[in-house]
């Protein structure tokens, strides 16, 4: 019985040490633009489509999004989903 109560004792552990963790911006995610206007896109490549994760925080959600457009290779996102500040779903652009 004991046992078992460890178990289950090291598991909430870790899941609250999981939840309290912060995500690390990508090098260049500070720089990536966040847009609702399709015009701001308008002369720019599509190079992939974005989502944020549902087990992220709602303090990190910007990050997370910000850091897949770098992974894609991008510069700039139009949010489809959400708004710029706590964006869901979007396209990734690369931008002149």
């Amino acid at each position: 019985m004991t046992s078992i109560f460890r178990l289950s004792l090291m598991i909430a552990v870790a899941v609250w040490l999981t939840a309290c963790a912060t995500t690390t911006a990508a090098p260049g995610a500070d720089k990536v633009r966040l847009t609702a206007s399709a015009s701001d896109v308008a002369n720019c490549t599509a190079v992939g489509n974005i989502k944020s994760p549902a087990t992220t925080t709602s303090a990190d959600i910007a990050t997370e999004f910000r850091n897949q457009i770098i992974g894609l290779g991008g510069n700039t996102a139009f949010v489809t989903k959400g708004s710029p500040n706590y964006p869901a779903e979007g396209v990734a652009y690369r931008c002149p």
